[in-house]
């Protein structure tokens, strides 16, 4: 795919943060200081982390340069690497990996779970959030319409997905101490009128590979289609705003010694 825009990703910046910080609120004591943010982005959830772990050595990782740069200019990293996260080895076990929207991006998670828990120190924490939104109209409406208007361009399993609750539980149960939970946040995105307020919040991320595969022609008569639907789906209000329910998955896991 083309890499991230990081001011589109940014535009929701605090919707975005929101469920991190619901996340690291529930991560129990940590007994070193190592720290890895896992798919760090843009660096938005650093400062949260610092401010949480003052003393702690932070590392981000990240298969985006634009990303990476962004996440430099915060300050609150002692380091940071270009890596894609199904291959990537610390150079010594962290005390805590969190990953926030992040891992929904990669496959094969009956082995990437077990193998960022095998990755940890003993009593470390994996951390986990991503969002469970694909079978809402506001994701599943993008592979709808680009098959119905440009058919066989566009491979659905190019698209960032997740197993579902019960199986995540399965994947990890039995491998240190488990919690898991689902939450759906009720969004209010203000006006635009450049677009369907849910395209903006869409586009920047589920959307890319979907966008991707299209001239641009494609992506500006797919972008009107999608923007008619989401006025169905998700009507604005009388001030122009929309209010957006998006379902997201939480994991924590503390290894045992």
């Amino acid at each position: 795919m083309s890499d991230w825009n990081p001011q589109s990703y940014a535009r929701f910046t605090a919707l975005r943060l929101r469920p991190a910080v619901d996340l690291l609120m529930r991560v129990p004591q940590l007994r070193g200081d190592s720290i890895v943010d896992l798919g760090c982005g843009n660096g938005a959830v650093g400062p949260v982390l610092r401010t949480r772990y003052p003393e702690a050595r932070i590392t981000g990782i990240d298969s985006s340069p634009a990303m990476l740069q962004e996440a430099w200019k915060t300050g609150v990293y002692d380091a940071l690497a270009e890596a894609d996260i199904a291959t990537w080895r610390p150079d010594a076990p962290p005390d805590l990996i969190f990953s926030n929207a992040a891992l929904h991006w990669l496959p094969h998670h009956q082995t990437l779970l077990p193998a960022l828990v095998d990755l940890l120190a003993p009593g470390g924490t994996l951390a986990v959030q991503v969002p469970h939104q694909n079978n809402a109209p506001s994701h599943r409406l993008w592979h709808d319409l680009v098959e119905q208007l440009f058919p066989g361009r566009f491979d659905p399993r190019s698209a960032p997905g997740i197993p579902d609750a019960r199986t995540t539980w399965a994947l990890l149960d039995g491998l240190g101490e488990f919690a898991l939970w689902e939450t759906e946040y009720m969004q209010n995105l203000p006006p635009a009128e450049e677009a369907h307020p849910v395209r903006l919040f869409t586009s920047s991320t589920f959307a890319r590979p979907v966008l991707d595969v299209l001239t641009e022609a494609e992506q500006q008569e797919l972008c009107r289609h999608y923007d008619a639907a989401m006025e169905a789906a998700y009507p604005r209000r009388s001030d122009g705003s929309v209010l957006f329910p998006f379902r997201r998955l939480f994991y924590i896991l503390t290894r045992v010694d």
